[in-house]
């Protein structure tokens, strides 16, 4: 069984030094075993992808997340069939394969309901898939997939459904069902929750329960997570507790009001894991139930360390990371009690990213340690020595796959499918289960991520100070090189350096070449370059959709919602066209796409049409002043873009200009991280507004939705040139 955490830091679990509340994990490591230096590759898909095929993630296609797929074969997001998967490899030996929960290694223009479906999780060796294909989803109204086929959620947030709940369910399901038909048949578990990642969603009896835990702040935090480590064991003696850097904030020359907010958003965030811990502990214990846990090798790992995509304020609305956005404090004060609810969709401040990673540097998204090492529990009763001891080797999440195969006694095929296997970069950790002393599995190991990059080799680790152009508050206030050019290369003796605080590179500069030059040879190796620092730069080279845009795009109800990625583009202005017939005073969706952290929808009240754009939590609404009469109509709305953003937004009826109003930014280029789509005739999870509750089906009936984009209609070359002799 793998159990993959989200964005949770190296200092962030009980036994790895924190004093949040996880003591089903504690229970692990109790029983089993903790490695200290356990690396990964900075970004979710990435690691997702060398855990799963045991190679590194530029070698199989997956150098970024697989949302942005482009053309350079380290990069176009697509696990290759030289790369056969673990579930594969197990399957064909003879095991059930059940993944629940987070994929995100389906390439953007293959996670719509028209597959294909090669690359989602049973195409990938899994018999059995629950879970949601992108990066993240919302907690209470999240969009699921059932093996190839997207449902709805079993219960409502109101019914006090929550997603890691559910996985849990079904994750215990999958197993027991397959133990009492099978008793005998072993199983693969490939457990991945939604949690850690943003939005930080938990019932408020958990965040609550940390009341006042956090008032004194994230350097407070950071010295106890250190005191308990060095008590603990999870740091060596001698490790030196890196400074408080210049972009996070003296906590103790905060407004009142600030270190408030931020104290909530951490509670918000420790209620969030003890929560996933109760659920990963619900697992755990149904496997003790089933007489099997005995005999089950669990591995607990966390993607990558902390995420600062919050920036330095935090967030209530995750959306606006993905478009460079920071959150109006005041707005955010005033909403503190939303943290970790239904109207959030809410991320922390970075100074808890920061001290979520103690002893070390950084975080996601860079290839300092406090981006790529994050905690390994390994729990296996019988095949571990002393339980309770922690592991010093150095690894990696490539190491994974041959560890199960190793314990598993199943060979790594040459061939699948008559396709020739490429390398498995990783090597078995299972010699070190019984011997602390045993060899690392590894003695060299390069990383790359948004142009961070980093070398490991013989307990030595040289890092550059490279800043990426990703959040234009990160690239302002970090300190580093922008430039490819100009970037140091850093160098740190990890052997006595744990935290990677002590630079050598000016007093070792043949080693810092010989470093540079190792990792000029695996970038090669495994195909890295070209390097690119930047998200913009990658979408602007993102591979075409395999349905190219058209002027028109007409879709009909009595299907389930049409993925975004399946929608034209709407951001340079579209115009919408709903053919209806009705009584008087009907009412309902007539189409609706996302919610109220970023969505749109179209609907009726009482026979009133009205447009609402909800812009990142700021509705904006245009509604006609007239009832619409009985039979039928068609009801427009046409978006304009003027530049430099946003526009004029005219509601439209029977070709009537009805009402007009104007959105002030530009509609995002994509309005859900979580993977939202289109629904005809209803809505579903949370409202783009307070006008109406989901589902709020059409009373009338929807015959069709059409969308026009402008910038593509059809050119007419005798009207081009009359126009132009007009202006001779």
């Amino acid at each position: 069984m793998v159990i993959v955490l989200d964005d949770l830091g190296f200092g962030q679990l009980g036994c790895f030094g924190s004093d949040i509340v996880t003591p089903n994990i504690d229970a692990l490591a109790a029983n089993g075993l903790r490695y200290n230096r356990f690396h990964v590759t900075s970004l979710c898909s990435p690691t997702r992808a060398s855990l799963l095929t045991g190679r590194n993630h530029h070698a199989v296609g997956m150098g970024f997340l697989t949302d942005i797929p482009i053309g350079f074969p380290g990069y176009d997001g697509r696990i290759p069939e030289s790369a056969a998967t673990l579930p594969r490899m197990l399957r064909d030996a003879g095991y059930g394969t059940f993944a629940v929960g987070k994929w995100h290694l389906a390439p953007r223009w293959e996670q719509s309901a028209a597959g294909p479906f090669g690359r989602w999780p049973l195409g990938l060796g899994f018999e059995r898939y629950y879970g949601f294909l992108g990066g993240d989803t919302n907690q209470w109204t999240p969009e699921l997939v059932c093996d190839n086929q997207f449902v709805e959620p079993p219960r409502t947030p109101a019914e006090g459904y929550h997603l890691t709940e559910d996985l849990a369910d079904r994750a215990i399901g999958y197993v027991q069902d397959q133990q009492q038909a099978r008793p005998s048949q072993p199983f693969f578990l490939y457990f991945a929750t939604g949690a850690m990642h943003a939005p930080h969603h938990v019932a408020s009896e958990w965040s609550d329960a940390y009341r006042g835990r956090f008032d004194d702040g994230w350097e407070a935090l950071r010295r106890r997570i250190f005191a308990r480590q060095l008590e603990l064991g999870v740091v060596p003696g001698g490790t030196e507790l890196t400074e408080r850097p210049s972009w996070v904030r003296d906590w103790d020359a905060l407004p009142a009001d600030e270190r408030r907010l931020y104290a909530r958003q951490m509670e918000v965030f420790a209620g969030f894991l003890s929560h996933t811990d109760r659920e990963i502990g619900r697992v755990v214990q149904s496997l003790a139930d089933g007489g099997v846990l005995d005999d089950t090798l669990i591995l607990l790992i966390s993607d990558n360390g902390t995420s600062a995509e919050g920036g330095p304020l935090g967030t209530l609305n995750e959306h606006r990371f993905t478009h460079d956005m920071t959150d109006d404090l005041a707005d955010s004060i005033a909403r503190i009690d939303d943290l970790g609810g239904f109207r959030a969709y809410n991320h922390y401040a970075w100074g808890w990213a920061w001290a979520g990673n103690t002893p070390l540097r950084l975080w996601k998204r860079y290839t300092w340690l406090g981006g790529v090492r994050t905690p390994l529990v390994v729990h296996w009763p019988g095949g571990v020595g002393a339980p309770g001891q922690v592991r010093p080797q150095f690894c990696h999440a490539v190491d994974l796959l041959p560890t199960v195969l190793d314990a598993t006694g199943v060979t790594a095929p040459a061939s699948v499918d008559g396709v020739a296997q490429q390398p498995i970069d990783g090597a078995s950790l299972v010699p070190t289960f019984a011997d602390a002393a045993g060899a690392s599995p590894r003695s060299t190991q390069y990383f790359e991520m948004l142009g961070s990059r980093a070398i490991y080799h013989d307990g030595w680790k040289a890092t550059t100070d490279h800043v990426g152009d990703q959040l234009s508050v990160e690239r302002e206030l970090l300190e580093g090189s922008h430039d490819f050019d100009t970037d140091r290369w850093c160098l740190f003796d990890l052997e006595a350096d744990f935290s990677e605080a002590r630079d050598l590179a000016d007093d070792q500069p043949d080693r810092v070449r010989a470093l540079v030059e190792l990792w000029w040879a695996e970038a090669g190796r495994n195909q890295v370059l070209p390097l690119d620092d930047s998200f913009i730069g990658r979408a602007i080279a993102l591979e075409p959709s395999p349905n190219p845009p058209r002027f028109r795009t007409t879709y009909r109800p009595g299907g389930g919602a049409i993925s975004e990625d399946a929608l034209p583009p709407l951001g340079g202005g579209f115009r919408l066209i709903a053919d209806v017939e009705m009584e008087a005073e009907a009412e309902g969706i007539v189409c609706a796409l996302g919610d109220w952290n970023n969505g749109w929808a179209v609907y009726l009240l009482r026979g009133r049409p009205v447009v609402t754009f909800n812009l990142f939590g700021t509705p904006h609404r245009v509604a006609a002043p007239e009832l619409l009469s009985s039979g039928p109509h068609t009801l427009g709305v046409d978006y304009r873009r003027e530049p430099p953003a946003g526009g004029p937004v005219a509601l439209v009826v029977d070709d009537e200009v009805v009402h007009e109003g104007r959105l002030p930014a530009d509609v995002p280029f994509r309005w859900q991280i979580g993977g939202a789509g289109l629904l005809l005739g209803r809505d579903r999870g949370f409202p783009v507004c307070d006008d109406y509750d989901p589902p709020f089906p059409f009373t009338g009936t929807l015959r069709q939705v059409a969308f026009e984009i402008a910038t593509l209609a059809p050119r007419d070359p005798d009207a081009e040139v009359a126009a132009a002799l007009q202006h001779e």
